[in-house]
């Protein structure tokens, strides 16, 4: 019988996921220990992998490992090196939660520029404070990272009557002819948006003191990445002293992060524990996903997602 090892919380609970396995008559065993042990380990043969560590004395305890699969789509906790040394193909589901995080973002945009989890606190605390808050329409919205994600949020951004400004290294020439989106380099978008939305992939910095100090007085800032992209303390220091008016966090360089940071007691900021892709259907198309890969793999297939394809031809070590 086929063994897979989840170290995600979603895998395999919602939608067709669980019929589907039962169908396949797959083992499926969970660890929720945070570096991803388990008893089960060295019997595993695949790995969906939720945010835990896969590193290389983990797969030194997984002898029979033949595919490490990401439950989403960042797989900076992998390492892919330490996996192709093994001959192990890494692969993750691309696009498939690309509308749950855009959707997030603009729930979080609503939610900034009207101060909503502020509003409701003290409204079912016993105040009366009918805040002034702004509009979307009219306001500029940079979106740094214009991939899957930061596309389908410049859509709807659009839709609401925002103007929408971007930068990427790579310009869809498709999607910006049928799509008005002006493209900047980070330095221009930072002095001009309203509203700032990090969607890139990968963990370098994008957001040091500089740029969070050049960014518009009175902007607002979300964060949908890593927790990695931005100088968190740099974030605190400009929001206590009014240069930016709120932001909205997902991710965090540590999950689940440390409370005792200051920002946590900013209550222009908004927390959610890296909930992006957390919806029903996103996490059912993922597992799907997963499952079609394994099928792959199992059959002596290559799949189309993997991350590392000169695996194939080498023998699992």
């Amino acid at each position: 019988m086929t063994l897979v090892l989840t170290t995600s919380p979603a895998f395999g609970l919602h939608g067709r996921v669980p019929a589907r396995l039962a169908e396949l008559g797959w083992e499926v065993a969970r660890s929720d220990d945070p570096a991803g042990a388990s008893p089960r380990l060295a019997e595993a043969d695949f790995l969906v992998a939720g945010l835990a560590p896969v590193t290389a004395d983990w797969l030194a305890r997984a002898p029979r490992l033949r595919g490490v699969l990401k439950h989403g789509t960042g797989t900076d906790n992998i390492d892919i090196p330490a996996c192709s040394a093994r001959g192990v193909p890494v692969l993750n589901a691309p696009g498939a939660n690309a509308a749950a995080v855009a959707e997030l973002s603009l729930g979080l945009l609503f939610a900034l520029a009207r101060e909503i989890p502020l509003t409701h606190a003290e409204t079912a605390g016993g105040a009366w404070n009918r805040r002034v808050g702004a509009e979307l329409a009219g306001a500029t919205l940079g979106i740094v990272g214009l991939g899957r994600i930061g596309k389908r949020l410049a859509s709807a951004a659009r839709a609401l009557g925002m103007e929408v400004v971007a930068t990427d290294p790579v310009s869809d020439a498709d999607f910006l002819a049928a799509h008005p989106v002006g493209m900047l380099p980070l330095a221009a978008l930072l002095a001009r948006a309203d509203y700032v939305a990090l969607h890139l992939s990968g963990t370098t910095r994008v957001l040091g003191a500089a740029e969070i100090a050049a960014m518009k007085p009175g902007a607002r800032l979300l964060n949908l990445a890593r927790g990695e992209v931005i100088d968190l303390d740099a974030l605190t220091a400009a929001l206590a002293r009014g240069h930016l008016a709120g932001a909205a966090i997902d991710v965090y360089t540590h999950e689940p992060p440390d409370r005792s940071h200051p920002i946590f007691a900013d209550p222009k900021v908004i927390f959610t524990p890296h909930a992006g892709g957390n919806t029903l259907q996103a996490v059912e198309r993922i597992g799907l996903m997963n499952i079609a890969d394994i099928e792959t793999l199992l059959a002596g297939g290559r799949p189309a997602r993997v991350l590392n394809p000169q695996v194939f031809g080498k023998a699992p070590s």
